[in-house]
Parts: C-alpha cells; sequence; structure tokens
C-alpha cells in the first residue's frame, strides 16, 4: 500500500464550527422525549443544564455544586432532586443512548469497511469513606494498586478512532451483598443484591444489548473476561464471535488433546483419580520463546500522529482446557509484539478459525482495546464520568445514564465536524461548544483560531513522520 502524507484531507479553515442547529445539544435531547417525565413533570431542562454541567465543569469538579455555579439555570435542590430522587428510567436512558449509537457506529463501518466492535472493561473510580453505594479497598486500575474505590463494567462500541460507551454495570463486592442493611440503606434494589463476578455483568450486558438491537461483529475485553471459561463458553453457546486477552500463563495444547484417568500401575499407590490429558500443554509465553522471526508478520493496524502503527503478529490454532470439561475448547491463539526497544507482547484467544481471518484482521481486533481506552480518558477528563459526588444506587445510575448520554452527543457533533475539521479531538469540541454556549463573538473567534493552530501543528507533525516513513521505505 502506498503512503501519502498522511492520508489527510487539505486543511480547511471555512467556517466556524457548530452553524448548524442540527448540532445543537437541544436538537440531540429530542432522541429523548417523553424519558425524563416523572407523573407530569418534565425534568428535560434539568438533564440539559446538567449535560451543560458535565462538559462546562473541568475534571473532577463535575458535582453538583460547581454545576451551580457554571449552569445556575438550575438550583442545587433541583439538581439533587433530579439525580438522587426523581424516578425517571435510568435503564430507558441507557437503551436509546445504545440505539442511537449503535446506528451511528453502524454508518461509521460503512464508510470504514471495518468490522465493529462491542468492547468491554472494567473502570474504577476512587472514593473516600465507606457509604458510596459498591465502594471497598479492592484493585483499581486509575492508581494501579489496591485502593477504595467503586468499580463498574462498561460495554462500548468502537469502529476504528469511532467509540463511545453504551452500557454500564456497578460492581457490588461480596462483602456489600453480604450485608443487607448496607445494600438497602443505599438504595440497591433487592434483585440486585446478588453477587455476579465481572465477568458475568459482562455476559448480561451482551445478551441485553442483543435483545435491543445494538449491531456489532465481534467482542473483545482485556485478561479478566478472556481468562473466564463462564464467559468465553456463554459467547460461544451464542454462536458470538470474540478476540479476548489472556494471560501469559495460560495453558494451551497444540494437537487436540484426550482426557482419562490413567490406569494403576503396580499393586503399590493409591489409585489415581485425576483427569490427565495424553498431549503436553505449554504456557503460553514458553511457545513464544521458540516462535521463529520468520512466523511473524508484520502488519499495520491504525494510523498515529508518527505514522502508521505496526505490530508483528502470529496465529496459530491451539486447544484450551478449562479442567472441567470433557474436552478441551478449539482456540485461535492470537500474539502481537511491538517494535520498541523493549517490545511488549500481547495475548488472545478467539473462538474463531485460523482461516476465518488474516494474520492484520486478528491484530486489528485485538489492538482496537487502544481506542476504547482512549475513550475512557476523554470521559473522565472531559465529561466527569468518575467526578460525582453521590453515595446512593439510584444517582450513581443517573449520573453514569447522563454520562454516556453525554460521551454520544461529542462523538456525534465530532463525526459531523469532521468535514471541516479532521483533526478534531473530543476536547476541542468540548470547548468550542462551550464558547458557542456561553461566550461572545470575540471569545468565540478566539478559541476557534486556537484550535486551528492546534490542528495546523498536528497536521505538520503527521505530515512530516509520514514523510519520514515514505522515504525510509523507498
Amino acid at each position: 500500500m502506498t503512503q501519502v502524507p498522511s492520508d489527510k484531507k487539505k486543511f480547511c479553515k471555512n467556517g466556524y464550527f457548530a452553524d448548524n442547529n442540527k448540532f445543537s445539544l437541544r436538537s440531540f435531547l429530542e432522541k429523548y422525549n417523553r424519558l425524563f417525565v416523572v407523573y407530569r413533570r418534565d425534568n428535560i431542562e434539568t438533564a440539559y443544564s446538567y449535560l451543560l454541567g458535565l462538559m462546562k465543569c473541568e475534571k473532577n469538579h463535575t458535582n453538583m455544586e460547581r454545576m451551580v455555579e457554571q449552569v445556575p439555570e438550575q438550583a442545587y435542590h433541583q439538581y439533587h432532586n433530579f439525580l438522587s430522587e426523581s424516578k425517571w428510567d435510568y435503564n430507558q436512558v441507557k437503551d436509546r443512548t445504545a440505539i442511537e449509537a449503535s446506528t451511528i457506529i453502524e454508518s461509521c463501518k460503512t464508510k470504514s469497511g471495518k468490522p465493529t466492535g462491542f468492547i468491554i472493561d472494567e473502570s474504577s473510580h476512587l472514593k473516600k469513606g465507606k457509604e458510596s453505594v459498591g465502594v471497598a479497598r479492592q484493585y483499581a486500575g486509575v492508581s494501579g494498586k489496591v485502593d477504595n474505590c467503586q468499580v463498574a463494567v462498561y460495554a462500548s462500541l468502537c469502529n476504528e478512532e469511532n467509540t463511545t460507551i453504551i452500557d454500564t454495570s456497578l460492581f457490588l463486592p461480596q462483602k456489600w451483598i453480604d450485608d443487607k442493611v448496607r445494600c438497602d440503606k443505599a438504595g440497591i434494589p433487592v434483585s440486585k443484591q446478588v453477587f455476579q463476578t465481572k465477568p458475568q455483568l459482562a455476559l448480561s450486558m451482551i445478551k441485553s444489548n442483543l435483545k435491543l438491537g445494538v449491531k456489532f461483529d465481534w467482542i473483545g475485553g482485556d485478561g479478566l473476561y478472556g481468562h473466564n471459561t463462564e464467559l468465553t463458553i456463554g459467547l460461544d453457546e451464542e454462536d458470538l464471535f470474540y478476540v479476548l486477552d489472556v494471560h501469559k500463563d495460560e495453558l494451551i495444547y497444540l494437537e487436540e488433546p484426550s482426557f482419562s484417568v490413567p490406569q494403576k500401575k503396580g499393586k503399590r499407590g493409591a489409585t489415581p483419580v485425576k483427569v490427565k490429558a495424553d498431549k503436553t500443554a505449554f504456557r503460553i509465553d514458553d511457545y513464544v520463546q521458540n516462535i521463529n522471526e520468520n512466523q511473524w508478520n508484520r502488519v499495520q493496524i491504525r494510523k498515529t500522529a508518527k505514522g502508521w502503527k505496526y505490530v508483528l503478529a502470529h496465529t496459530v490454532s491451539v486447544w484450551h482446557w478449562d479442567g472441567k470439561e470433557e474436552k478441551a475448547r478449539a482456540r485461535t491463539l492470537i500474539i502481537t509484539r511491538t517494535e520498541e526497544k523493549n517490545p511488549k507482547v500481547k495475548y488472545s484467544f478467539s473462538n474463531g478459525t485460523i482461516d476465518e481471518y488474516t494474520t492484520q484482521e486478528y491484530a486489528y481486533f485485538q489492538c482496537s482495546r487502544y481506542w476504547v481506552e482512549r475513550c475512557f480518558d476523554d470521559a473522565k477528563n472531559e465529561l466527569g464520568l468518575s467526578g460525582y459526588q453521590v453515595r446512593k444506587w439510584l444517582a450513581w445510575q443517573h449520573h453514569q445514564s447522563l454520562v454516556l448520554m453525554a460521551c454520544l452527543y461529542m462523538l456525534n457533533v465530532k463525526i459531523e465536524q469532521k468535514p471541516e475539521y479532521e483533526l478534531m479531538s473530543i476536547r476541542d469540541a468540548r470547548i468550542m461548544i462551550i464558547a458557542h454556549l456561553f461566550s461572545d463573538t470575540e471569545t468565540i473567534k478566539k478559541l476557534h483560531d486556537q484550535m486551528l493552530i492546534r490542528h495546523k501543528n498536528r497536521k505538520r507533525d503527521i505530515d512530516r513522520f509520514y514523510k519520514i516513513n515514505i522515504e525510509l521505505r523507498v
């Protein structure tokens, strides 16, 4: 494939951002008509103000007190009632968001020609005290250690760089489930006071979104989900294609094994009762050490500001046994290795056969989680995914469903503005939306010009790296 400088359109600066009213937040909210009505009270204006607050408040300041300062059209008690007391159905709001996101991502798929992923990942929210629903000392990815936090499982739709979160389930540790008084005090519904692992929450979300009509081509997730055989068997039973990361110490068989209890040898010793395989199992990282260099394929997986991102990829048919079933299950093992001085190696299992997709396609599936991680960064840094100060179940669910709405709105704006602003980020979009809503013409022009300068500098760097790559290849 011949590379041209950045494969980007010629930089354009015609017109101003979001001149068309169809990009407005109010127009977006029309899709949620009647979902915020409780009895005779319509909370749509409070929802509108809350979404504005999510966008206008800076990171770690998206609580109700800061929102009153930034969006004074609603009083503190109105925001509090809207989140903590009002009975509008957060599940219906999440469902509408998922359906709208599916439609948008489906159009992205038509343009890109790439399959759409349904990516499962958990995210932690650091908290203080013991009152916040689901809070406990548990591993927090955001801090890289065991910390006092809430953890939720999230589902995202992903088609190349176009990604948005569409669903979430709060993980409740066993110590919470064992304390009914604590659960009742936090407002957790009785039906939810049942312990579920994160993979179980993930499988439930996958099934509910399928039933809802959300469209996707494959399922992805990190090693927590790829290692869990309950989840992978559940996906097999639903005939759902997946590429899930696994740990380096996972055991594989290079030939299909059979299992039996060995016969007793001699008269001495205990009678064998443990099932054993007739083939040798290998750790994945041990298998990697024996791969010849000519068995790696160099494939490109995505464009970056420094040219195409390449990895070395290897696929092989293997069998994996969970230690319980009568037979091992056939899997395709996908291994990728970066080209850095200290390369990073990733491993994934897929229930697709090795002939169904090329090595490059399997590498694309595995590496698409990069965009979801970027989506989480945007949701936390720009839209207050973790910046709430609420304690009870209902308020947490309400806040999360509104953030998911905001994520979809920002993605929609970014996609619609892409022909005019090819390099627009979610932060660019948020800054310009807030400027158009709250600033005078002079300030809007100033912010617009600053964004153009950022884009020009970014494009210059992109073109420089792509040019270097072309020269190196020649």
